[in-house]
C-alpha cells in the first residue's frame, strides 16, 4: 500500500509491504536504511493535510495484514481494535472541529496485552483462559493515550502472563498470540515478555508501542529488535487497570525508533494514578523531549561497570566499547571501571525470590477476582485451567514457574525484610553508590547479547544482560541501538538514580544523533547459520 502523504519524498526509504513481496521475505541490508517517519514528521504532514488519522490507520492495519499475519508472519500484534478506523475519522473531525491535543493526535499506537481497555479488545495477558474477559474500564495507560489523541490501535504479543508462566526462557511466546519472531532474523528471538511491542516498533507495524518491564522486559527486547526503549522509574507512569506481576518493579514505558518519539510518548503517560499508589510522590514532566540536546554528551560523567555486565558476549562487548569511544568523542568524562559495588550479590541474592514469588501470588489473586467475566478467579485457578487445557496453553511452555509462585509461602515479615535488601543492595549500596563515588551522571553497559534462536522445546538460550540492578532498585535505564553483529542488533543501556530520566534521554538522544546505528529490518529468514 502506498500512503502518498508518508513515502512522497522518500520512495524506498520506507521498508513496506510491497518491498519485502517478493519470497523469501528478505531485504537486503543495502535498502534497509533508516527512514520510519516520526511523530513529529508525521503530525507536520497532518497539518499540512497530506495525511489523516483515518489514512494512517489503514497504512499501519494494511501493514499488520501483510507483516505480521501474513509474509514473515511476526506474530507481533496479539489483536487489532476492531474499532480503531472510527476512531481515527472522530480524531480527524475533531482535528477540523476543535483542534489538536498534541502531539499525538490521530497516530496509531500498540499497547502490551496486559493493559485493560474498555472496548471490544481483549485483556489476556497471551492466555486463553482471559479471553472472554471485559474490563469496565480503561487502564490508566490506555486513558491517558485516548486523551493525548491516540489511536489504539491493537494490542501486542507478549511472553504468556509476562514471562512468569515458565522458569524456561520462551520470549515472546502466547498460547493466544503464538511465536513473535525477529524481524531482522525470523529464527532469532525477540527477547523477554515485551517482545511484540518491540517487533512491532521495528517492524514499522505502528508509530510506536507501550511495554512494561519487571526485569530487562522492555530494554531486552527493544535492544534485540535496534529500537529504544524506556524503562522508567517505578511510580513515573500509572499502573492502574494493569496485569502486574512484582508491582515493587514493575514499569510502564514507551518502546519507539527514536529518542526523541520514546520522550514524546512518556510525556503522554507520566502522573499520579489514583489507582497506583507508587505514584503518589512521582517526580514528573509532561514534556520530555525539552531535555533533548544533541550535545547532551559534552562534560557529562559516565561510568562503566565493567564486573558481571561485561564478558558473557565478545559482539555486545566489542560494539559498546565503540560505543564509548563515541561518548568520549562527543565530549563525555568516562570513568572506566566503575563498577557496581553489589553487582555479584545482586546476581545470587534469594531475597529476590522471596519478593517475586509473595507478589505474584497476591498481584494475580487480585487481578483476577476483580476482573469480570467467566474466567479463573485466582492463580490456584489459573493453574487448574492450563491443566485443563494443556492442549492449547501448554503444548511447548509448562507453567513450572507458576506453580513455583503458588507452593511457595513467605510471611508479611519475610517479605518485608527481603524487600528492604532488594532495595539496600540495589539503591544505597549499588547504583547510588557508585554514582556518588565517582560523580556520575549515569552508567553504561551492554544491554545484553545479540539474539539467540527461538527453541520453543528446550527454551531460547540466554547469555547475560544489564537490567537486574535497575530491575530491583525500581530505577530507569534506557537502551538504545549501538550496532549490529552479523545483522543481528545490540543495543547499550543508559542507567540511573531513581528520577532521572531527563538525564538519560539526553545521553541516549546524543548518542543517538552522533550514531545513528539503527537499522530497518531485513526479515532474513531463518538457516542453520547466521
Amino acid at each position: 500500500m502506498r500512503l502518498d502523504g508518508i513515502t512522497a519524498g522518500r520512495r524506498g526509504v520506507l521498508v513496506g509491504a510491497a518491498a519485502a513481496a517478493a519470497a523469501p521475505w528478505f531485504v537486503p541490508e543495502a535498502q534497509a536504511r533508516p527512514g520510519e517517519l516520526g511523530i513529529a514528521e508525521l503530525a507536520e504532514r497532518m497539518a499540512a493535510g497530506l495525511i489523516s488519522a483515518e489514512s494512517l490507520t489503514r497504512y499501519y492495519l494494511d501493514r499488520i495484514d501483510k507483516l505480521d499475519r501474513r509474509g514473515p508472519g511476526l506474530r507481533a500484534v496479539i489483536e487489532v481494535n476492531p474499532d480503531a478506523l472510527r476512531e481515527a475519522r472522530r480524531l480527524d473531525g475533531e482535528r477540523r472541529s476543535r483542534g489538536v491535543r498534541g502531539p499525538l493526535h490521530g497516530l496509531p499506537v500498540l499497547i502490551k496485552d496486559l493493559f485493560d481497555t474498555a472496548d471490544r479488545m481483549h485483556t489476556t495477558a497471551g492466555s486463553y483462559a482471559l479471553e472472554g474477559a471485559r474490563p469496565r474500564v480503561d487502564s490508566t495507560v490506555a486513558a491517558r493515550l485516548r486523551a493525548a489523541g491516540a489511536v489504539l490501535l491493537g494490542k501486542t504479543n507478549l511472553s504468556e502472563w509476562a514471562g512468569g508462566m515458565s522458569l524456561t526462557h520462551h520470549a515472546g511466546w502466547s498460547a493466544r498470540g503464538g511465536q513473535t519472531r525477529n524481524p531482522y532474523k525470523l529464527d532469532r528471538s525477540p527477547n523477554e515478555s515485551s517482545s511484540g511491542s518491540a517487533v512491532a516498533a521495528a517492524a514499522d507495524l505502528c508509530v510506536a508501542a507501550i511495554g512494561t518491564e519487571t526485569n530487562g522486559s522492555i530494554v531486552d527486547p527493544a535492544a534485540a529488535n535496534s529500537v529504544v526503549g524506556v524503562k522508567p522509574t517505578v511510580g513515573l507512569v500509572g499502573r492502574g487497570g494493569m496485569i502486574q506481576g512484582v508491582p515493587s518493579q514493575d514499569s510502564v514505558g514507551p518502546i519507539a525508533r527514536s529518542v526523541r518519539d520514546a520522550a514524546v510518548l512518556l510525556g503522554a503517560l507520566v502522573g499520579v494514578d489514583s489507582r497506583d499508589p507508587a505514584t503518589a510522590g512521582s517526580r514528573f514532566h509532561t514534556d520530555y523531549t525539552r531535555f533533548l540536546d544533541p550535545n547532551g554528551l559534552r562534560g557529562a560523567r559516565i561510568g562503566v561497570p565493567r564486573e558481571v555486565y561485561f564478558g558473557y558476549s565478545n559482539h555486545a562487548d566489542e560494539i559498546t566499547e565503540r560505543a564509548i569511544e563515541t561518548l568520549r568523542r562527543a565530549g563525555a568524562v568516562v570513568v572506566d571501571p566503575a563498577d557496581i559495588p553489589t553487582a555479584r550479590q545482586l546476581e545470587d541474592i534469594e531475597t529476590s525470590i522471596v519478593v517475586q514469588a509473595f507478589e505474584v501470588k497476591r498481584a494475580f489473586d487480585s487481578y483476577l477476582s476483580s476482573t469480570p467475566g467467566d474466567h479463573p478467579r485466582s492463580l490456584a485457578e489459573l493453574i487448574a485451567f492450563n491443566r485443563d487445557h494443556r492442549g492449547r496453553e501448554l503444548r511447548y511452555v509448562q507453567q513450572d514457574g507458576l506453580e513455583a509462585v503458588q507452593q511457595l509461602d513467605f510471611s508479611e515479615s519475610e517479605y518485608r525484610a527481603a524487600l528492604a535488601t532488594n532495595h539496600r543492595l540495589s539503591r544505597a549500596e549499588g547504583i547510588d553508590a557508585v554514582l556518588r563515588r565517582h560523580r556520575l551522571d549515569a552508567l553504561v553497559m551492554p544491554t545484553g547479547a545479540p539474539p539467540g534462536k527461538i527453541d520453543l522445546i528446550n527454551g531460547d538460550s540466554y547469555l547475560g544482560s544489564s537490567s537486574l540492578p535497575a530491575a530491583l532498585a525500581g530505577y530507569p535505564a534506557i537502551t538504545v541501538p549501538a550496532g549490529f553483529a552479523f545483522g543481528l542488533p545490540v543495543g547499550i543501556t543508559f542507567m540511573g538514580t531513581a528520577w532521572s530520566e531527563p538525564v538519560l534521554l539526553r545521553l541516549a538522544y546524543a548518542f543517538e544523533q552522533h550514531t545513528h546505528a539503527r537499522r530497518s529490518p531485513t526479515y532474513r529468514p531463518g538457516d542453520v547459520g547466521l
